[in-house]
């Protein structure tokens, strides 16, 4: 069994997919933890700001989930466009 040019390629477009998904979604998975761990301790001292810590929160988790987005397109154009 030989493999073609073209195969070695989209083999290599799968691997690069997966370590982009892999790789991409460990920043923001850890980025968001911190982030809903410190507004947790943040609540804890002040509960009566609840409110506008949680909404900061969120905004920072949607900018950092943005990156894991950006990684899924990236395995995604791997995944389909490369032949």
């Amino acid at each position: 069994m030989e493999i073609s040019g073209a195969d070695f390629i989209r083999g290599l477009a799968l691997l690069g997919a997966g370590l982009a998904m892999g790789l991409g979604a460990i920043g923001p998975g850890v980025g968001e933890g911190f982030a809903a761990g410190k507004a947790c301790e943040a609540i804890g001292r002040r509960p009566e700001e609840a409110g506008l810590l949680t909404r900061t929160m969120l905004v920072g988790q949607a900018v950092s989930e943005s990156t894991g987005i950006y990684s899924l397109v990236v395995a995604l154009l791997l995944m389909f466009v490369v032949k």
